[in-house]
């Protein structure tokens, strides 16, 4: 489009120039100094006017290319000095209208893109805020004398900084999902085996709350091609979410059966987290996946939900809710287990 624009200008100033000589000599013939004939003089004013014209249309066919590039060099200048809501007005010929839609949809993104940065630090100063002053005001008060450095007095930081490294590892694990880079160690995973060891890890939990955990796993429940570790984290999040949320004499399910077409209509693994729990706000629930999302209860961070979605996206599959508020709350998580799935192994069932 430069070299367009670029063309055009020079073929305007070659026509400007042309056009400048005849005019001299038709104002010069127009006014009897060239030639005498009034034939001629006439031709001569008459074309004299008709260049008038054509220098009038080619200033305003320039002023329609000029104004529209101004706005373009200043809304670039001010997109350069990070004002993102710079905007441009589309106008002009095709090829620059289609520039001034490029640089409104630029800057668009990158508005959206500075509000999401800044909202991620912001809830990340905050979420940080907490284990920080409790780690401070230990460490003051050890160091003042004011606490003895006993196990007691200790306890608190080293919850803290646990609660600092568990955070710090799942805005990594988060922030490598959103961006696609998210690195899986692919293995054939037994589904029965991974929701059974973590089901058993929280079992003390539950039962330190009163609330019954209960594993359903079907015996014909394929194996599937994942990350083992990252799997494990998936059910590890929906269980912890489940537990705290639901009151004492309450139910926890962790279920598994085959999915025939939930994902793209390949076969695959479907889990469910049920509980009958306090459930989740209508007005909260479209939003359980974002990041930094979470009821006014809760104690996480807000990045469990999210870190589950990204994780079971990056396997190929897709997650949902349902929830009613006051009944409890589902999330159902469904995997593939690829195109190979006829020729792996299944599980063995406990007759076997």
């Amino acid at each position: 489009m430069g070299r367009r624009i670029g063309c055009a200008v020079l073929a305007f100033l070659l026509v400007l120039g042309g056009i400048g000589t005849a005019l001299v000599w038709l104002v010069l013939s127009a006014v009897g100094v060239v030639g005498s004939a009034p034939f001629a003089r006439i031709v001569s004013a008459a074309a004299l006017l008709l260049g008038i014209a054509a220098v009038v249309r080619a200033a305003v066919w320039l002023r329609r290319i000029a104004v529209p590039g101004e706005r373009l060099v200043e809304a670039a200048q001010r997109i350069e000095s990070g004002d993102y809501s710079a905007r441009v007005p589309v106008r002009g010929p095709g090829e620059l209208r289609a520039v001034a839609r490029a640089i409104n949809s630029m800057s668009a993104r990158l508005e959206a893109d500075e509000v999401r940065r800044r909202s991620v630090l912001a809830d990340v100063a905050h979420e940080l805020r907490t284990p920080l002053t409790i780690i401070r005001g230990q460490a003051e008060g050890i160091a003042d004398g004011v606490y003895p450095a006993q196990p007691e007095q200790m306890a608190p930081i080293l919850a803290a900084t646990r609660t600092l490294e568990k955070l710090v590892d799942d805005l990594r694990t988060f922030a490598l999902a959103e961006a696609g880079s998210l690195h899986l160690e692919r293995e054939q995973v037994d589904i029965a085996v991974l929701v059974h060891e973590t089901v058993e890890a929280f079992r003390p939990a539950a039962a330190a709350a009163g609330v019954s955990l209960v594993e359903d796993v079907s015996a014909d429940t394929p194996v599937v091609e994942g990350d083992s570790a990252r799997l494990s984290s998936v059910v590890a999040n929906l269980v912890s979410n489940a537990l705290r949320h639901t009151a004492r004499s309450g139910t926890v399910r962790v279920a598994g059966r085959v999915s025939d077409g939930g994902v793209r209509g390949v076969r695959g693994v479907e889990l469910t987290v049920a509980d009958n729990g306090e459930g989740i706000p209508a007005d909260l629930l479209p939003r359980v996946f974002e990041r930094f999302v979470k009821g006014r209860s809760s104690p996480g961070s807000g990045l469990g939900l999210a870190i589950v979605r990204g994780v079971v996206e990056a396997h190929g599959g897709t997650v949902s809710v349902e929830s009613a508020l006051g009944e409890g709350t589902t999330v159902h998580v469904t995997l593939p287990t690829g195109p190979a799935d006829e020729e792996r192994p299944r599980r063995p069932s406990g007759d076997e």
